[in-house]
């Protein structure tokens, strides 16, 4: 019994043993699924979490310093959003930076009438305006001015930094905040998938440092109403889709992401580089680069 006993556990060590290898020894990028609620940043610190305990490996997830696992992701989602999170891990992560400035797809569906402070619904609401005027034609006419290479003045509630802080964090802390300059971004289609006001729902396909949120509140204003984000779902970015490439949560397991970054190495090549894309040949068949 005692050498059974024994059996079984140095079967199970090495079993862990070459998880651990396995795990430490991947390089590439894959996608998972980002469910609504958590931040990037929660959401790849569970990831973490997941997959050193599967391996056996004793770390705390949150310790930057000699890090056994490496980790980033290539650009972050809403807390509010859900869809496409695309992994690095390994060397992988110095392949993110291709993937801020490749094309993304996401559906919306914004509300007319009420704007928020956050541009979405998890904030407050700022302004109530009448949307009864605003016909499916209104919208699908207006949509042509936010189409191919704009300029698009990013929200105070966002990931990007003033002295070394995220903009969000300091208006939280009530901190004065300087909302950023209009940059440029590229949108490469904008179509309406449906209209049942004050609803409306989008899908955009954009370049990189372009916001959604944004995009709803800009087309408020410009309809002589308001809106905010109601919901939001990034189905693509690069070459991996929500359907197709990202693996759900019951799916983060050692096994599942080497197979994953297997299958991400024949994706890469084609879009990393961020080849030019058309915008809409309805609008101009004229190619365009993506805004990083």
């Amino acid at each position: 019994a005692v050498g059974g006993g024994c059996s079984i556990n140095m079967a199970s060590s090495s079993g862990s043993v070459a998880l651990a290898e396995k795990l430490q020894g991947l390089n590439g990028l894959f996608a998972i699924h980002k469910k609504k609620g958590p931040t990037s940043a929660d959401v790849l610190n569970l990831l973490k979490t997941k997959l050193l305990k599967e391996a056996g490996i004793k770390q705390h997830p949150m310790k930057r310093k000699k890090q056994i696992l490496k980790l980033g992701h290539g650009g972050t989602l809403d807390s509010a959003a859900s869809g496409v999170l695309v992994v690095g891990i390994g060397k992988g992560t110095k392949m993110l930076s291709g993937m801020l400035s490749c094309s993304k797809k996401y559906t919306t569906v914004g509300e007319f009438g009420k704007a928020t402070d956050t541009f979405d619904a998890l904030g407050t609401v700022t302004e109530v305006q009448s949307y009864d005027h605003i016909t499916k034609d209104d919208l699908e006419s207006t949509l042509k001015k936010f189409r191919g290479n704009i300029m698009q003045t990013p929200p105070i509630y966002s990931a990007l930094k003033q002295n070394g802080q995220r903009l969000s964090c300091l208006v939280k802390k009530g901190e004065a905040v300087e909302a950023k300059p209009a940059r440029p971004v590229v949108v490469f289609s904008l179509s309406v998938q449906d209209y049942n006001p004050p609803l409306f729902t989008l899908n955009v396909e954009c370049g990189g440092g372009f916001y959604v949120r944004s995009l709803v509140n800009d087309l408020g204003k410009e309809l002589s109403s308001c809106a905010h984000v109601k919901e939001l779902i990034r189905t693509k970015q690069g070459p991996f889709t929500l359907d197709e490439h990202a693996l759900q949560e019951e799916k983060w397991t050692i096994v599942e992401i080497v197979k994953a970054v297997e299958s991400g190495v024949q994706l890469i090549p084609s879009e990393v580089a961020c080849k030019k894309l058309k915008i809409d040949s309805q609008d101009d068949s004229e190619q365009v680069k993506e805004a990083t």
